[in-house]
């Protein structure tokens, strides 16, 4: 020690210990510990709740639990201050088991060693057990206050415990602490997060100071109900009444905007995040982003995105399902390799995303080196990321490879089953369908709306009439789902393509929902398939008059002229509907090669080896003109010469695909294309020659289904 420096005793080192923890200083409180040691005074109890309330702050385990060894050394562990400081210490710092311990062997117990044992379990995710030891609190004669009741409603919100928060909102009125803001604000999460709206409305509007956090509340809890609208209302709201927004507010408002599909909300807001200076939060920047992007903006969400100072994995988990939900799965792979280089960490909501990326653009490559990863990750035993890679390997055509992870999925619940079973469904699997439909429940997992629509799918596409006749009234018979609008357009499409059409017409008919374009769309298409030209008249008039917009509609309408050889009529059609502005969707197909992504669309020229494929085109024409096929040229332009249809039916984009596929891979590789819409007569019948002469599987997804083609068969037996 310096000469004339005056020695502290240990009550001046308390103090000084004392005074830098209440000033935030919890670094320096530890320094001075440290220093109180080395300069040879000992502590004592009051030194050590100062000690653990900075270990606290910083989350300083270790360093606690040396604290906690020289308490038990100096005999200051039986203290009810030092104990509940110890139980608050290790609660907060994550380790609840050591704070039971400490807590159980206290020999007795004040209100702060309750309350931290409490708060303590429900920070730990046991919510239960909180609410055991605030009945054993009571039974044991202490009197909670408002920090107790705040930890209980915590409790109750986070296990759903609605009769155990009813109880304790009764004590709280009884005690007298239903007008304090923080129990205040915790009633309402309680009632919130345990679904009952009208109570947490009732709270808070009895609740006489409603800060930020009460709104925030509220308004989170409206979005997660699904009231995105009510949500909205309370925002302006809460702005009339003066209540200044933080980002938390703007986070639920975005979610609320995004859930109601309200771009023009959602523009406001943005403008008052701005104003506000939060657009640099990370939090509010990805809500930002998923607002535009569930909203149809992809412009406005990428710029948001591109914009953002720091972005973490919620950033780019947004901004790659956006993309894959708007259509653009390519880009969405593309932003996963960037994710990539930038040293983000995926997390299984990235994976999840991403695979459905895969499946969307039919990529299947890509897909399997996204499951290695997975594999490295850990995150392969995660239920949700198990059910899109069983959705992905069967929208990529790969049933064999969705069965097995199906079937090594640790865990599956509805959801997985839907994946497998929509698989056998695109894949006219009807039986495999049943059958797992039947082991599904045996193994007692609950079906849902859309098993039902996978299934009724699955037997629509492999022509089970009888069965899926079974499923629809078994639905509502054995499992109480009662139909929805879906699942009446699959019983269409199901009689429809059996050729059973009066019957389909009747479902439509008498069914409880107002018919829209889809179910009518179903009944138009197998009138096409089954040449009903007077039928289909009458129901093409029916989809146009509910969507006048629909180009399908005009399309069926002449394939069935054409088919029929009316090609007057199909030339009338096609100048009606570009009299009134109706486009058609331009047809495209992608194949995959070497983990890159081809795209090709009808008489493409833009393609790098397009010279190389017309050469293979023509090649594989005269190959399949001396094997006998002959063009079907009533899927050609009505006013074109025969020939010039069939050269106009070889340019088609599945073709194009197909000829790239064959010149790009070694011989006997298969093949896997995707297209936009429906694949033509022509090109089903060509591809079957292709299949057969190359000795080639070559496997067409098209809108509706998979095509499995070998050896000169279709795995659809031409019943599509």
């Amino acid at each position: 020690m310096a000469p004339g420096t005056v020695q502290m005793d240990s009550f001046s080192w308390n103090r000084k210990l004392a005074r830098c923890v209440n000033a935030g200083q919890h670094e320096k409180t530890m320094e001075l510990f440290q220093q109180m040691q080395e300069e040879g005074m000992s502590p004592n109890r009051f030194t050590f709740v100062p000690v653990l309330k900075a270990c606290t702050s910083l989350r300083a385990l270790e360093k606690g639990r040396r604290a906690h060894e020289q308490i038990i050394q100096l005999g200051c562990a039986s203290d009810v201050f030092v104990g509940s400081s110890l139980v608050d210490m290790y609660a907060k710092c994550g380790s609840i088991e050591d704070a039971r311990k400490v807590f159980d062997s206290m020999p007795s117990h004040d209100l702060v060693s309750w309350n931290a044992i409490i708060v303590g379990h429900v920070k730990c995710g046991q919510g239960q057990m909180a609410l055991e030891l605030f009945q054993q609190m009571q039974q044991e004669g202490v009197q909670p206050d408002a920090m107790t009741f705040v930890g209980v409603l915590n409790a109750c919100a986070s296990a759903v415990a609605l009769e155990a928060g009813r109880s304790a909102h009764e004590q709280i009125i009884q005690c007298g602490y239903e007008s304090n803001v923080f129990v205040g604000s915790s009633l309402v999460d309680m009632y919130v997060k345990c679904g009952r709206m009208d109570d947490a409305w009732r709270v808070f509007n009895r609740t006489p100071t409603s800060d930020a956090i009460s709104w925030n509340v509220l308004i989170l809890g409206y979005v997660k109900c699904g009231q995105g609208d009510k949500a909205l209302e309370l925002f302006q709201q809460m702005q009339w009444e003066g209540v200044e927004p933080n980002s938390l507010t703007f986070v639920g408002v975005l979610n609320a905007c995004a859930s109601a599909f309200a771009l023009q909300e959602g523009r406001r807001t943005h403008e008052q995040i701005i104003q506000r200076g939060f657009e640099s939060d990370v939090f509010v920047g990805s809500s930002l982003v998923d607002m535009y992007a569930k909203c149809g903006s992809m412009e406005d969400a990428t710029r948001v995105f591109s914009k953002m100072p720091f972005r973490n994995v919620v950033s780019w988990n947004v901004m790659i399902s956006g993309l894959v939900k708007c259509g653009q799965g390519h880009k969405a792979l593309e932003l996963f390799q960037q994710m990539q280089q930038e040293g983000v960490e995926p997390s299984s909501v990235t994976f999840v995303g991403v695979l459905n990326a895969c499946a969307s653009v039919m990529a299947l490559e890509k897909g399997r080196h996204v499951h290695q990863q997975i594999v490295k990750s850990g995150c392969e035993s995660n239920i949700f990321v198990g059910s899109s890679l069983v959705d992905m390997y069967a929208k990529c055509g790969s049933m064999e490879e969705a069965c097995k992870v199906f079937n090594k999925m640790p865990l599956r619940n509805v959801v997985s089953w839907n994946a497998i079973l929509g698989g056998f469904a695109m894949h006219g699997h009807g039986k495999e369908a049943l059958e797992h439909f039947k082991q599904m429940r045996a193994e007692g997992v609950r079906p849902d709306n859309t098993t039902f629509v996978c299934l009724l799918s699955a037997c629509s596409h492999a022509g089970l009439v009888d069965e899926g006749l079974r499923c629809f009234e078994s639905m509502s018979t054995d499992c109480m789902i009662s139909a929805r609008l879906e699942h009446y357009t699959c019983m269409v499409d199901l009689l429809g393509h059996a050729g059973r059409l009066h019957e389909a017409e009747a479902i439509i008919k008498t069914m409880p929902y107002k018919p829209d374009a889809t179910v009518w769309k179903a009944l138009l298409d197998a009138c096409r398939v089954h040449g009903n030209m007077e039928m289909g008249e009458r129901i093409a008039k029916r989809v146009l008059k509910v969507d006048p917009g629909n180009a399908t509609s005009y399309v069926l309408l002449s394939n069935i002229y054409a088919a029929v050889g009316k090609w007057n009529l199909s030339a009338i059609l096609q100048q009606q509907r570009l009299e009134r502005g109706v486009k058609k969707q331009p047809g495209c197909s992608w194949i995959e090669v070497n983990n890159k992504v081809h795209m090709f669309v009808l008489n493409d020229q833009d393609h790098p080896n397009m010279i190389d494929v017309h050469t293979e085109l023509k090649r594989l024409s005269q190959q399949m003109h001396e094997a006998g096929y002959v063009p079907d040229t009533s899927f050609g332009l009505h006013d074109m010469e025969e020939e010039d249809k069939a050269s106009h039916l070889c340019h088609h984009s599945e073709k194009l695909a197909i000829a790239f596929g064959l010149i790009s891979t070694p011989p006997g590789t298969p093949l896997r294309i995707f297209k936009n819409l429906h694949i033509c007569g022509d090109c089903h019948t060509s591809t079957k020659f292709i299949a057969k002469m190359l000795n080639r599987t070559i496997i067409v997804r098209d809108a509706k289904r998979f095509h499995h083609f070998k050896d000169g068969v279709c795995s659809c037996m031409d019943y599509w």
